[in-house]
């Protein structure tokens, strides 16, 4: 039985090790223990031609196969490429993908990960921030040319001497035959930059390790429970550390098969999960409600569905207990951030209802977390909130090329801190209450926005919802909410809104002006980018809601 902790400290737990291997090291051992074990299963929308030039859409590959093509492309990049050198991937979903990671992983390289709805100036920032010597895109995706975004985002960068079309792998890295050594890579060496704009909008480049993730991964799938040699099913994106890490770096730990879906889109995940027989389905609240919200779910065969992870915003409880109820399997949810590998809290699927639904789980081994006034730097007492911080394996080594940014993340004790509100209790389990940039001081009073949006998240006619502090003469700021309609421009009235509010809030946290619109603008990992809908308030982009005078009672005439 744990004692009880009284202050706001967790310390690092040693009973898992930090393991001390590369992305490759882990795709090697997981040849030598199952090699013939499906590790790879490729899923496309229904009749699509394939991104990189293959004559099928519905492609696998056992571990064994997997790394005899990384190791092809290891060759083949070392042909154009030095270690240590950077390459962004600009693509989506692919098999492909995947095996450029391996494959630069086994030379040294570090991926650069870029979402594929990057528009050119904005892949631009990334190619010359990271100094990336190679570009590899898709020719084209959802209607874009992005080929010809890829050429006039490089025109005229110095560093860049590479640009590879997707279209072209099997003639290019497939056809490559050359074989030897590859060097060495050890496990504290730089593996990715994850450009975290987060909710700020501003491009940071997380510089991670391989330790760091391989570690991180590992801790993550053994409280997920995925089974050994089970079957993990996701369209999580690639670019970001919840599809190269989590997925496929936690499923290689489990020796299990990583269904991979191209893209987002519910019935394509639920066939997928239902055909191949998941026992781990992914994907941020934002999918979740998309797949339960199919007209067809019931349709759908989930009986081999044990566990749901999900992550990389806040969770209202209401969407695990929809969840649970109806998938039949039971929830596990992580909290992190991409510069800390990124996961540092996890419930387990053996949590209670009530701690699933409302805490982020306790710590994962070998980190350590504190919560501190963010004034002072203090660490507070259980139960007060404050700025979460961490320490530990995981830690990214710095923002690529911004010592001054990284000074502002990273303290000299190297405790990493997150911008994150939260709270301990005395078993260490952690509340996440808001981003310390979005706490609302409403007249000296400090609101938190998540308080708000939990239980907006609950009213039928609200599909989604975000709530913002306000420029305001009289109180600094007040509250407003922006939400997304459960059917499409019949918006609850604002008198309804507001009692709904009030009859669960107090009167200061109650939104003084509401907002609708069709969609919540979100970042790769899916959280709401608060500062857009900022801009959208200034620029009347949104549409507000009028409050309507109430109709007054009838009069009873006196007689």
């Amino acid at each position: 039985m744990l004692k009880a902790m009284t202050e706001s400290y967790w310390p690092a737990d040693p009973s898992a090790p930090v393991l001390d291997l590369t992305t490759g090291d882990l795709l090697r051992e997981a040849v030598r223990d199952a090699g013939s074990q499906t590790a790879l299963i490729e899923i496309a929308p229904p009749d699509t031609r394939s991104l990189s030039g293959a004559e099928r859409t519905d492609r696998q590959w056992t571990y064994r196969q997997l790394l005899a093509e990384a190791e092809q492309c290891a060759h083949w990049l070392l042909t154009r490429f030095s270690p240590g050198e950077r390459i962004t991937v600009w693509a989506p979903n692919i098999p492909e993908w995947i095996i450029l990671q391996y494959g630069a992983a086994l030379t040294g390289l570090v991926v650069v990960t870029a979402n594929p709805a990057l528009r050119a100036v904005e892949l631009r920032y990334v190619l010359e921030q990271s100094r990336s010597a190679g570009l590899f895109h898709t020719a084209a995706f959802r209607g874009s040319d992005m080929t010809a975004i890829a050429q006039d985002a490089a025109r005229g960068l110095p560093h860049l001497r590479a640009a590879v079309c997707f279209a072209d792998w099997q003639t290019t890295v497939r056809a490559h035959q050359d074989s030897g050594s590859l060097p060495e890579v050890r496990p504290g060496d730089p593996a990715q930059i994850q450009y975290t704009s987060g909710t700020t909008g501003f491009p940071k480049g997380a510089l991670l390790h391989h330790r760091g993730l391989v570690t991180n991964a590992k801790f993550m799938i053994d409280r997920a429970q995925l089974p050994e040699r089970g079957t993990m099913a996701s369209a999580a994106p690639l670019f970001h550390t919840a599809g190269c890490a989590m997925g496929v770096l936690g499923s290689a730990h489990q020796r299990a098969s990583y269904v991979l879906c191209q893209l987002f889109d519910p019935t394509l995940v639920l066939t997928a999960t239902q055909d191949h027989r998941a026992d781990l389905l992914g994907g941020v609240p934002t999918m979740l409600t998309a797949i339960l919200n199919h007209p067809d779910f019931e349709q759908f065969d989930m009986s081999h569905l044990s566990q749901v992870l999900s992550g990389g915003s806040p969770i209202p409880p209401e969407l695990v207990r929809h969840v649970e109820d109806r998938f039949g399997a039971r929830f596990t949810a992580v909290y992190g951030q991409t510069e800390l590998s990124p996961v540092i809290t996890q419930t387990s699927p053996d949590d209670s209802p009530k701690d699933k639904a409302n805490t982020a789980g306790r710590p994962l081994p070998q980190v350590e977390i504190t919560i501190r006034d963010p004034q002072t730097g203090d660490i507070v007492p259980v139960g007060q909130p404050g700025e979460i911080c961490a320490r530990g394996y995981q830690a990214m080594l710095g923002y690529f090329e911004m010592p001054e940014r990284t000074a502002e993340t990273i303290d000299q004790a190297g405790w990493v801190h997150t911008g994150d509100l939260g709270t301990f209790d005395e078993r260490g389990y952690l509340k996440v209450t808001g981003r310390l940039k979005d706490m609302i001081i409403r007249g000296g009073e400090n609101i938190y926005a998540t308080d708000i949006e939990q239980v907006l998240f609950t009213h039928p006619g609200v599909r989604d919802v975000a709530v913002i502090g306000l420029p305001d003469p009289t109180w600094g700021e007040i509250v407003a909410a922006v939400l997304v309609p459960a059917e499409p421009g019949q918006a609850p009235t604002v008198t309804e809104l507001h009692d709904f509010c009030r009859a669960q809030l107090a009167p200061h946290k109650t939104p003084t002006r509401w907002f609708q619109t069709t969609e919540l603008p979100l970042t790769g990992s899916g959280k709401v980018q608060k500062h857009r809908l900022r801009e959208q308030v200034d620029h009347v982009g949104l549409q507000e809601l009028q409050r309507q005078p109430r109709t007054p009672p009838a009069q009873t005439a006196i007689r």
